[in-house]
């Protein structure tokens, strides 16, 4: 049996190592970094639904973060797809070039970009020239085979960073030489290197929009090496190799599971919806921290268990060792959790209202089993395993394998968040204004409605000369009306703010949709100039 005095020489060791390893964290993590969110379309030119008289020159989306386009299509009214290649971005906005001008009718302009953490964004327009005509089949449906392999895929890579590289690390540093649990380790270490390439490969078809058929095409890689993700999956390579050295290894076993152990949480904070808000100081660091607290606790189930199981001749000190150092990493995985939900979420309500929120909640109910699970592990059956009274290791066998099982279905859960934005990107989308420009010879306007969506806005109007002048106005009115709905002239008097803009304050659209604008500029008592548009309002 161990000695008090062996036994607390551990303990403090292990507390050594576990600051040297979140001191590390902290310097890797608070380096700075692009910020990056869920793109989100906010503006389009020609407006949806909108009626032109002739044909445009370009097309303009602009999203609330920077993209960069994939696929760009025209489709016209007689169902032929007309691609779009010439296109430049300017800012957060792709202005898309019209190779040929329109036919009469409705076209649907169809688009799908890649967002800068990494997600592609899909979505489509439609405008008629002249007047509307049957809209051309234009909807995209879901390739569920696509999907179930993204997240099966996500699934495994999940396993080879968390069970993986967490249970060689557990091996390293907790197991005392004890290889218990080394065949499962090293099996979802290979789980996760074959998953991480096709998982990439994936991304490129869900970029592109391609079925499963052409996941050897070079166009589908090309799509996939120009996102984000393809940090993560180059970091969670070489992690997981790193992890499978620790194996084959022993001796430079704690110095390279410890670098796979960083390596997870590298990986995961290098893209994705978590690692991509703002402060990015502080989402990175939560996302890097949570990462490796979860591959530390889920990684040293396995081996633990299996060691108790077969009764191997250092279990008991092992469990200790896992024992004493798991309620710290455990705080530290709550509080970054934590910190990440209520950025990503925002607003209790969006637990419901959102598919995010949905999973997540799912997520909560799961972790909720699994930190009881966890509590009765480490209150009420440690103590009697390692004491080692009758029956008191097979019940804490069973106890970590139903723990394994619930963490599989948390990997499950989290890999369903690929295909959802947050809710914090949802709202970011929704508090974008709309706007407008309306450019005449003698004068024109720059209108923004803040938010853009049906309820409560503000106005806001820039004044210009027609060679872009300044012009003093003495008085100016906001006329909205939306006829095809019966909604007749909502009219407001703006006032002129400090900055030189006019504003029109407590303003409310009832109605989402295609609303007329209409300016009523007085420049002298003798002189009234109007200017009329469109504006799209979202719901």
């Amino acid at each position: 049996m161990m000695s008090a005095c062996e036994s607390r020489s551990r303990e403090t060791g292990g507390l050594r190592w576990l600051a040297r390893l979140l001191a590390v964290a902290l310097v890797i993590c608070v380096a700075p970094a692009a910020a990056f969110a869920h793109a989100a379309l906010i503006a389009t030119d020609p407006a949806d639904g909108a009626v032109l008289a002739q044909s445009p020159a370009r097309f303009s989306l602009t999203f609330s973060e920077p993209v960069s386009p994939l696929v760009l299509n025209l489709v016209r009214p007689d169902g032929t797809v007309l691609p779009l290649t010439a296109f430049h971005l300017d800012d957060h906005t792709v202005v898309v070039d019209n190779p040929a001008p329109l036919a009469r009718g409705t076209h649907v302009l169809s688009w799908r970009v890649v967002s800068a953490d990494g997600h592609p964004v899909a979505g489509s327009i439609l405008f008629s020239l002249g007047a509307p005509s049957a809209a051309p089949a234009a909807t995209e449906s879901v390739d569920w085979n696509l999907r179930a392999a993204i997240w099966l895929a996500r699934v495994a890579l999940y396993a080879g960073l968390f069970l993986g590289i967490g249970g060689a690390f557990a091996l390293s540093f907790l197991a005392g030489g004890g290889r218990d649990g080394k065949r499962f380790v090293a099996t979802a270490l290979l789980a996760g290197l074959a998953a991480a390439p096709l998982s990439l490969g994936l991304q490129g078809l869900d970029a592109l929009g391609a079925p499963l058929t052409h996941i050897l095409t070079p166009a589908i890689w090309r799509a996939a090496l120009e996102t984000t993700f393809r940090f993560t999956i180059w970091i969670a390579l070489a992690a997981l190799l790193l992890g499978l050295l620790a194996l084959m290894l022993p001796r430079a076993g704690k110095v390279l599971s410890l670098a796979a152990l960083l390596g997870t949480g590298l990986a995961l904070a290098a893209s994705g919806h978590a690692g991509a808000a703002d402060p990015q100081w502080l989402m990175r660091s939560m996302v890097f921290l949570h990462g490796i607290g979860i591959a530390f606790w889920c990684g040293a189930l396995a081996p633990l268990g299996l060691a108790l199981k077969r009764r191997a001749p250092g279990a008991t000190a092992f469990l200790r060792r896992f024992s004493f150092s798991i309620l710290p990493v455990v705080a530290i995985l709550v509080i970054a959790g934590v910190v990440l939900a209520i950025v990503q979420v925002g607003t209790p309500s969006a637990l419901l209202t959102t598919a995010y929120g949905n999973l997540l909640s799912a997520k909560l109910v799961l972790l909720a089993g699994l930190f009881s699970l966890a509590a009765l592990n480490r209150w009420k059956l440690t103590a009697p395993a390692e004491a080692s009274h009758a029956g008191s290791s097979r019940n804490l066998v069973r106890s970590i394998g139903v723990e394994i099982f619930l963490v599989l279905a948390v990997f499950g859960v989290a890999a369903g968040w690929r295909f959802t934005p947050p809710p914090r990107a949802l709202a970011l989308a929704a508090a974008q204004p709309a706007a407008i420009h309306i450019h005449t010879a003698k004068a024109m306007a720059d209108l923004s409605l803040a938010p853009g969506h049906t309820g409560p806005v503000t106005a806001s109007i820039m004044l210009m000369t027609g060679d872009f002048g300044p012009l003093d106005a003495k008085a100016v009115t906001l006329v909205l009306s939306k006829p095809d709905s019966g909604i007749e002239a909502i009219r407001r008097e703006a006032h002129k703010a400090g900055d030189g803009t006019w504003r029109v304050d407590g303003l409310v659209v009832p109605l989402a949709g295609r609303w007329m604008v209409r300016l009523d500029i007085l420049v002298s008592d003798f002189d009234m100039v109007t200017l009329k548009d469109a504006i799209a309002i979202r719901p």
